[in-house]
């Protein structure tokens, strides 16, 4: 799932202080935590407080659409509830804002999220946890489906740094060294043979900006 974390509330009133009657989208997608119909109610009801408080008087609409990222069902959604609106307000990642933006270029979209990691949700421990980076060439196969660019925080692809203690980074004692998890996954496996292959750099072509559906 895509991770975001909410905008501070003065950051997103100073983007739609110009604007008086804003519509604020949610989305039922894969953003996590969820920013749905009932965040982006909560969202209105802490705007329309600060927005007494900077001496606005703001006029909102709420809404969720059902996936910000797809332009078919986003305009479909959208645009019956877009009359008077000088502003849309995505809670959407990243995506949701762009999408809309070019669906509607006549209209200012703001974002109210900040996106942050595609990650995993360790429901026990109550955490997000950082696991995918999208870089368009996947080595899983070959690190016992733990992924070396994402969880090493210097992003080595050929093996450890020789810096970690008790199994731990040496950038972040409280973060697992990616690479003594794959030496124990590929281990209980049966595969070491594999941490010898040699991974070459990170090619920075491999990552699309286009696939055909």
């Amino acid at each position: 799932m895509i991770v975001t974390a909410l905008k501070p509330l003065d950051e997103i009133l100073d983007s739609i202080s110009p604007y008086r009657k804003v519509l604020i989208a949610g989305c039922d997608g894969c953003t996590q935590p969820p920013r749905g119909l009932r965040e982006a109610e909560t969202l209105k009801k802490l705007l329309e407080l600060a927005g007494k408080r900077w001496g606005k008087d703001f006029q909102f609409k709420v809404l969720s659409l059902v996936k910000q990222c797809d332009s078919f069902l986003t305009a479909s959604e959208l645009k019956p509830h877009l009359e008077g609106v000088e502003a849309v307000l995505s809670l959407a990642c990243g995506i949701g804002p762009q999408t809309i933006a070019e669906l509607f270029p006549e209209l200012p979209v703001l974002p109210a999220q900040n996106s942050h990691f595609l990650g995993q949700e360790n429901r026990e421990g109550g955490a997000l946890e950082d696991r995918c980076s999208a870089c368009g060439n996947c080595i899983l196969a070959q690190t016992g489906g733990i992924c070396p660019l994402t969880r090493c925080a210097k992003g080595l692809l050929n093996g450890a740094c020789g810096g970690a203690r008790e199994g731990k980074c040496e950038m972040d004692p409280e973060r697992d060294c990616a690479w003594e998890l794959i030496y124990q996954r590929l281990e209980r496996l049966g595969k070491l043979d594999l941490i010898r292959e040699f991974r070459p750099p990170r090619n920075y072509q491999a990552k699309a900006w286009r696939l055909t559906t």
